[in-house]
C-alpha cells in the first residue's frame, strides 16, 4: 500500500539538499554562529518580504509572541483576549509575561477568532488583542485594529501559521503593532529546527526587542533590560535565507492543491476552507469538518492516509488554565469544533494524483456514513 503521510519535509529538503549543505558548511567554516550575518541578512529579507521596517529574529514563535508584548509593556495585571481556538502557544505568551489570557470564542466558518465577541470580554484590565491567523488565513484585522483604537488597545498578531497571508492587499506582519512568526520545521517557511521572528513598524518596539532577546543589551555588556536569551541560531536563519527564495512558489502549490481538494468535496457535505473576498489563504492546513470525524480518520489510517487534529482541545479547556478544575469561560463553538475538524495532507511536493487519491477515500467514507445513518 502506498501510503500518504500529512507531511513529508524529506522532499522539501532532498530538492535543496545542494544548496543547504553548502551554505551551512560556510556557516561552520567561517565560525558565524551567534547573531551572525546570516540572522542580520534574514531579518533584512523577511522585513522586506513582509513590506515592514523591522524584523528581529529569535529562537521559536513562542519567544516571538512574549517579547511583543514585552516590548509594548503588556505584563503582571494586565489582560489580553485571544481566541480559545489555537495552540497553546498562543496562550504562554501570555501567561509567561504575567498577564492574564482572556479566551473568546471563533468564528464558525473561519475558525480565526469572533471579532463580535471581543468588546464584551473587554474590561479595564484589558491591554492588548492578539488575533491568530490560524490554518493560513488571516483574522478580520479591520475589525479588530478599529475595536484597538477605539479602546486604545495593542495588537499582537500571532502568524506563526501565515507566512506570506494576504489581508486587504497588504501582507501578514505589518498589520497590527508586531506581528510573531514561528519556524518551526512544518511550517509553511520552515526552519531545520525551532525558530522564530517578530515583525514590526515600530522603531521602539524593535530595539527593545533586539536587547531583550540577547541578555538585555544594546551595548555589549551593558545589560539594560531583562536577560533573556532568545537569540536566532545564525545556521537556521542561514537555512531560512534560502527557503525564503521558494516560499512564494510552495504557497502557489499549497493553494492549487486547495483548489482541487475544494472542487472534488462540492458535492459533499463536508465543510471545506474558506477564503473571504480580500483574504489569501495560505493552506499551512487544510482542514475538513465531518460529523464522522474520528471514524473517518480511524478509516483513513488503515488505508495509510496520514490525517491530524489541529486542535483537540480548547485552550479555555487546558488543565492548566481551568480554575478548581472548572473552566473560567464559555467558548461553544471552539467546543463543537474539535469534534469535527480534521486536516488532510498538505504540503508543496503533494501530487494532483495524491490528492484525488484522498478526496476519494474521504468521498466513499463519507457516502458510506451517509447511508447507515440513514439506515
Amino acid at each position: 500500500m502506498n501510503t500518504i503521510p500529512l507531511i513529508d519535509l524529506s522532499l522539501q529538503h532532498k530538492q535543496l539538499r545542494n544548496e543547504i549543505t553548502s551554505t551551512v558548511q560556510e556557516v561552520i567554516d567561517r565560525g558565524d554562529f551567534i547573531l551572525g550575518q546570516d540572522v542580520a541578512k534574514f531579518e533584512e529579507e523577511f522585513a522586506e518580504y513582509c513590506g515592514v521596517k523591522y524584523a528581529i529574529g529569535v529562537d521559536n514563535g513562542l519567544s516571538a509572541l512574549e517579547l511583543s508584548l514585552r516590548a509594548f509593556g503588556i505584563g503582571p495585571g494586565h489582560e489580553v483576549i485571544l481566541p480559545a481556538h489555537t495552540f497553546t502557544a498562543t496562550a504562554a505568551a501570555v501567561t509567561f509575561v504575567g498577564a492574564t489570557p482572556v479566551f473568546v470564542d471563533v468564528n464558525l466558518e473561519t475558525y480565526t477568532i469572533d471579532v463580535h465577541k471581543i468588546e464584551e470580554a473587554i474590561t479595564p484590565r484589558t491591554k492588548a488583542i492578539l488575533p491568530v491567523h490560524l490554518y493560513g488565513l488571516p483574522a478580520d484585522m479591520n475589525v479588530v485594529l478599529g475595536i484597538a483604537e477605539k479602546y486604545n488597545l495593542v495588537v499582537v498578531e500571532d502568524a506563526c501559521q501565515a507566512h506570506g497571508a494576504m489581508y486587504k492587499g497588504h501582507r501578514i506582519g505589518g498589520i497590527g503593532n508586531a506581528t510573531g512568526f514561528s519556524f518551526y520545521p512544518t511550517k509553511n517557511l520552515g526552519a531545520c529546527g525551532d525558530a522564530g521572528i517578530v515583525t514590526t513598524n515600530d522603531a521602539n518596539a524593535a530595539e527593545k526587542i533586539r536587547a531583550l532577546r540577547n541578555c538585555g543589551q544594546r551595548v555589549k555588556n551593558i545589560h539594560e533590560e531583562h536577560p533573556f536569551n532568545h537569540r536566532l541560531d545564525n545556521l537556521q536563519a542561514a537555512i531560512l535565507r534560502i527557503k525564503l527564495k521558494y516560499l512564494d512558489q510552495w504557497i502557489a502549490s499549497r493553494r492549487k492543491l486547495a483548489e482541487i481538494y475544494n472542487t472534488l468535496f462540492a458535492d459533499t457535505n463536508l465543510e471545506r476552507p474558506v477564503e473571504l473576498p480580500g483574504y489569501q489563504h495560505v493552506y499551512h492546513l487544510y482542514v475538513i469538518r465531518t460529523q464522522n470525524r474520528d471514524a473517518m480518520q480511524a478509516a483513513l489510517k488503515e488505508r495509510g492516509i496520514g490525517t491530524a487534529i489541529h486542535y483537540p482541545t480548547p485552550v479555555h479547556l487546558q488543565p492548566y488554565y481551568l480554575k478548581d478544575g472548572k473552566p473560567q469561560y464559555s467558548c461553544p463553538v471552539s467546543e463543537k469544533l474539535v469534534g469535527e475538524i480534521l486536516s488532510l495532507p498538505m504540503y508543496p511536493e503533494l501530487t494532483e494524483e495524491q490528492v484525488s487519491v484522498v478526496a476519494s477515500e474521504i468521498k466513499s467514507l463519507e457516502a458510506k456514513a451517509q447511508y447507515m445513518n440513514f439506515q
